[in-house]
């Protein structure tokens, strides 16, 4: 095979919303059949990664999960491995929360007594927690985020993602986010590869957006295909800084790649 190895984003690559981009659980039973390991890999941190594994078995792709990895678990990982047990302050929902709290870290309502302010994805995002993030910050706490995304495909069209928390905790604190730690940090490949028992250039990233699937693949010598399902569309790409390898209308033109 030309790939050992796929690595697929979820949300405008594999489904949108409730809806299974077509061909999506036929294309990825013939890769494994072909003998291709398979990893889903995330930004979204809005949702646990047993519900994305349960949403892949609803569409007839076999999940569970060792083979899904997103920004909220590879959050508590990063930060329990350099801070066990630290206190936290979250700009995000509650999966986020669960999975910090299940790596040993503590989330805290009182942002006076936090090591890290940790921005994420969040729909709930106002103005208290606003104020809290300045007031954490004031007191010391690191700014870390989950993924760096400006918006998220839904079937009606896009929303805000965690650059519009993002944006609006740099504004009021004059603060830089030291670490993001989801797509296209290496960070985030090297916990999919490690799931696959893979080097990186034996494996294809597959993904909708330039800015965080692509560029994370092209960083790391590793080859990419953009699917026109999602966020990304033609026109766009004569005047992208990062050029993926290859181009394709949806997930199940991938099979061509590799007959």
């Amino acid at each position: 095979m030309r790939f050992q190895g796929y690595i697929f984003d979820l949300d405008g690559t594999i489904y949108l919303g409730p809806r299974m981009i077509d061909g999506a659980a036929a294309t990825i039973r013939a890769l494994r059949e072909r003998g291709a390991k398979v990893c889903f890999l995330s930004n979204k941190p809005v949702e646990s990664r047993a519900h994305y594994a349960e949403k892949l078995r609803g569409f007839g792709i076999a999940a569970d999960l060792t083979s899904v990895v997103n920004s909220s678990y590879v959050m508590a990982r990063y930060l329990a491995a350099r801070d066990p047990g630290a206190p936290v302050y979250v700009i995000g929902e509650p999966p986020l929360k669960e999975e910090l709290a299940a790596a040993g870290l503590r989330v805290e309502a009182d942002p006076t007594r936090v090591r890290y302010l940790i921005i994420a994805f969040d729909r709930t995002f106002d103005y208290r927690k606003l104020h809290d993030a300045l007031i954490a910050v004031r007191h010391g706490a690191r700014m870390l985020a989950t993924n760096p995304d400006r918006t998220c495909p839904t079937e009606e069209g896009e929303i805000p993602d965690a650059a519009g928390m993002i944006g609006a905790v740099e504004g009021v604190t004059n603060r830089r986010v030291e670490v993001v730690v989801g797509k296209p940090n290496r960070i985030m490949l090297d916990v999919a590869l490690e799931r696959l028992g893979l080097p990186a250039g034996a494996c294809l990233m597959v993904g909708d957006r330039l800015e965080t699937d692509v560029a994370m693949g092209r960083a790391a010598g590793m080859p990419t295909a953009l699917v026109l399902t999602g966020v990304t569309r033609r026109e766009e790409l004569a005047a992208a800084p990062v050029r993926p390898d290859y181009i394709l209308e949806s997930i199940q033109d991938l099979l061509t790649l590799d007959p």
